[in-house]
C-alpha cells in the first residue's frame, strides 16, 4: 500500500497543525475528509490545533484509556462525536434468470467494536498506549466498514514513540534532579516497549495494506505537540 501526502497541502490542512503532529495517510485520506466530510474534518483539525501534550498527564500510568486518551476523547465529545459500536449484517438472496427468488441464505452477522469517536461517516480511534494488536482489529474493521459503505474514511490518533522517548526521559531526569535521592523513582511509563500502539507499528500495517482501499489517516503526537512545560507533580 502506497502512502499519500495530501496533508502537506495548506489548503487541506492548516500549516500550524501540520507542524505540530506527525502524519501518515493512504488513499488521500485528508483530501477525502476535506472534500466529503467537511464538518468532521473541521472538528479534527480544531482538536489537533487545540490539544497540547502536557507532561503531567502524559508521564503517568494509565494504559490506553489514560489521561491523554480521555482528554482527546473529551475534545471530540464536545463537538458531537460519540463512542459507537458498528455491526454489519449481510443477507444472501439467490435468484434465477427470471429474477425469481429461489432461497435466502441465513443472515451473516459481523460483530464490530466500540469505536472511540464516530460522527457522520468518519470513525476515529485514540490508540495512545494500547497493545499493538488493537491496530489489527481497528484497520480490518475500517476496511469492512468502508467496503460496506458505512464510512468514508478512518482516523487513528497515536504517538510517535521515537520522537517522544528522548523527550520523556529528559523531562523526567530534570524532575528527578530536583528531588532528594530517597524520593527518586523510575519513569512511570515504559518508553522502551515494542508492543504498544505507535506510529511505527501503524506504518508496518499500512504498508501491508490491511485496511484495503479505506482512506486512513494516522496522526501521531511528537515532540512538537508538547506544551513546552516541565513535569510537575499533579495537585
Amino acid at each position: 500500500m502506497y502512502e499519500t501526502h495530501t496533508y502537506d497541502n495548506p489548503i487541506i490542512l492548516p500549516p500550524a497543525v501540520r507542524e505540530r503532529w506527525a502524519f501518515l495517510e493512504t488513499s488521500s485520506a485528508c483530501a477525502v475528509l476535506h472534500a466529503v466530510c467537511p464538518e468532521e474534518w473541521q472538528d479534527i483539525t480544531d482538536v489537533l490545533g487545540q490539544f497540547s501534550l502536557a507532561p503531567t498527564s502524559w508521564l503517568k500510568r494509565g494504559g490506553n484509556r489514560g489521561a491523554i486518551a480521555r482528554q482527546v476523547d473529551d475534545l471530540f465529545g464536545q463537538r458531537g462525536w460519540r463512542e459507537t459500536r458498528i455491526d454489519l449484517e449481510t443477507h444472501g438472496i439467490l435468484l434465477n434468470r427470471g429474477n425469481t427468488e429461489l432461497t435466502r441464505l441465513p443472515p451473516l452477522h459481523q460483530e464490530g467494536y466500540l469505536v472511540d469517536n464516530f460522527k457522520g461517516r468518519v470513525a476515529l480511534d485514540v490508540e495512545w498506549n494500547a497493545k499493538d494488536g488493537n491496530l489489527d482489529r481497528d484497520l480490518s474493521a475500517y476496511r469492512a466498514w468502508h467496503e460496506a459503505g458505512v464510512i468514508s474514511a478512518a482516523v487513528l490518533i497515536t504517538q510517535d514513540r521515537q520522537s517522544l522517548k528522548p523527550l520523556a526521559e529528559r523531562l523526567w531526569a530534570c524532575h528527578q534532579a530536583q528531588l532528594p535521592d530517597s524520593d527518586r523513582t523510575p519513569l512511570p511509563i515504559d518508553v522502551n516497549t515494542s508492543t504498544t500502539t505507535n506510529l511505527e507499528k501503524a506504518l508496518l500495517r499500512v504498508r501491508r495494506g490491511v485496511m484495503g482501499t479505506c482512506p486512513l489517516l494516522v496522526v501521531a503526537a511528537n515532540e512538537k505537540t508538547w506544551n513546552g512545560q516541565a513535569y510537575s507533580v499533579p495537585d
